[in-house]
C-alpha cells in the first residue's frame, strides 16, 4: 500500500527495533531477513510476537516478502522510515577525515578539488560519487583588459570574481592605440568594480564614449549569461565499483541513465536543492515521483558560497545504500569544499560544513 513519505505510520518502540535489524542486515546482506535472525537478535520476545509485528510491517508498505520466501526485505517506504526516524548520527573516523582533508591541501586549484571530492566521496561512502562545477549565482565584475590586436580588433579580457575569465574579439569603428585602450579600460574598471550586469547595463547609460558604451554592454551581456545554467556532472567517480552492489540489471541501468541524461539530474538537482548550502538531502527510489530513478537513493547537497557560485556534489547507489557512511561523506566533502571556495571568493561566510535534518548511521 501507498504511504505518505512525509509522515508515515508511526509505530510501536519494538517494530521500529524490527524495521531497523531487516534494514540494517538487508543492506549487509541483500538476502530476505528471517523471523528466525530476529529473535536470534535479542529482542527477548517470542518468535510467534515477532512475526505479527512482521504482518504489521508489511501491511503498512514497510516491509515485503518476495516470491514464496519466508524472510521480508525493505521497502522504500521502509528504508525512508528508517533513514527519517531510525538512524543514530555518526561521522567519518579522524583518520579518514584527515586523509580527506590532506588530499584537499595538495591541490591549488577548483579542478582538482573537484576530482578529489569524488575520488575521497566514493572511496569513502562506497558509492559512485559525482560533483558539478560551481555556477556564479550573481557574477561580479572585477577586471577587463582590451587588448589591441590586428587593425580595429581588439581582444576583450574580463575577468570575474572568483577567478573566471571571459574573452571576446570586438571589431571596433575605427583602429585605436593600445594606450587609448588602457586608458578606456582603466575608465571602466574605476566604474564598475564589484557591480552585476544590471548595475553595469545602469552605469553604460551615462556614458558619452562609443568604445566604452560597447564595451560596458559587452560585460553586461557576459555576466548575464552565466547566470543560464544547467547542472552537468564534471567529474564522477566510483560507478563501476558501485553497479555490482545492485542485485536486478534496471537499477544498474538507471544509474547509467542518471548520470548520462542531464535533463532529469537538472529536474531533481533543481527541485531539491535551491534553498541552502548546509541541507544534505536524501532521495530513494525516486520518492513516489522520479520513476526513472526508482531503483536508486541519492545523498546530495549543495556546497559553495552562498549568493556567490554554488555547486552539487552527491554519492548515489542501490536503494540498500549504507545511508549513514554516505550521509556523513558528503557532509564532510562538502563542508571542506565550502571552506576553500570561501577563501577564493573572499568575505562571504559559510558555516563550517552542511549539516542535515537527518542522521546517520553505517
Amino acid at each position: 500500500m501507498t504511504q505518505d513519505t512525509v509522515n508515515p505510520p508511526q509505530l510501536t518502540e519494538r517494530q521500529e527495533k524490527i524495521l531497523a535489524l531487516i534494514v540494517s542486515e538487508y543492506i549487509s546482506r541483500p538476502e530476505p531477513v528471517a523471523s528466525k535472525y530476529l529473535a536470534d537478535s535479542g529482542l527477548n520476545v517470542s518468535s510467534a510476537t515477532i512475526r505479527n509485528d512482521m504482518v504489521v510491517l508489511e501491511e503498512l508498505g514497510y516491509i515485503a516478502s518476495p516470491h514464496t520466501s519466508a524472510g521480508r526485505v525493505p521497502t522504500e517506504t521502509g528504508y525512508r522510515y528508517f533513514v527519517k526516524r531510525l538512524m543514530t548520527q555518526v561521522a567519518l573516523e579522524a583518520g579518514e577525515q584527515q586523509t580527506i582533508a590532506d588530499e584537499f591541501h595538495k591541490s591549488a586549484d577548483l579542478q582538482s578539488w573537484m576530482r578529489v571530492a569524488v575520488s575521497s566521496l566514493a572511496r569513502t561512502s562506497h558509492g559512485a560519487a559525482l560533483v558539478t562545477t560551481p555556477h556564479t549565482t550573481n557574477s561580479q565584475f572585477k577586471h577587463v583588459e582590451l587588448i589591441s590586436t590586428q587593425g580595429r580588433l581588439v581582444l576583450m579580457v574580463l575577468v570575474l570574481y572568483g577567478g573566471s575569465v571571459r574573452q571576446q574579439m570586438i571589431t571596433l569603428a575605427e583602429a585605436l592605440s593600445q594606450d587609448a585602450l588602457s586608458a578606456a579600460a582603466a575608465r571602466l574598471n574605476a566604474l564598475c568594480e564589484t557591480l552585476n550586469s544590471e548595475q553595469i547595463r545602469a552605469k553604460g547609460r551615462t556614458l558619452d564614449t562609443p568604445l566604452e558604451r560597447e564595451v560596458i554592454d559587452l560585460i553586461a551581456d557576459t555576466l548575464s549569461g552565466t547566470e543560464t545554467y544547467q547542472h552537468t556532472i564534471a567529474y564522477r567517480d566510483g560507478l563501476s565499483e558501485m553497479l555490482p552492489e545492485f542485485t536486478e540489471s534496471e537499477g544498474a541501468q538507471q544509474a547509467l541513465r542518471f548520470l548520462e541524461e542531464h535533463s532529469l539530474l537538472s529536474a531533481i538537482f533543481g527541485e531539491l536543492l535551491h534553498e541552502q548550502v548546509d541541507d544534505v538531502h536524501v532521495v530513494i527510489g525516486g520518492e513516489g515521483r522520479w520513476s526513472e530513478v526508482r531503483h536508486l537513493s541519492l545523498v546530495l547537497t549543495r556546497y559553495g558560497v552562498t549568493g556567490q557560485a554554488t555547486g552539487l556534489l552527491g554519492v548515489l547507489g542501490p536503494t540498500r545504500m549504507r545511508y549513514g557512511r554516505a550521509i556523513a561523506s558528503v557532509r564532510y566533502v562538502a563542508g571542506l569544499l565550502n571552506g576553500l571556495l570561501t577563501d577564493v571568493y573572499g568575505n562571504n561566510a559559510l558555516p563550517s560544513g552542511p549539516k542535515s535534518d537527518l542522521t546517520g548511521t553505517d
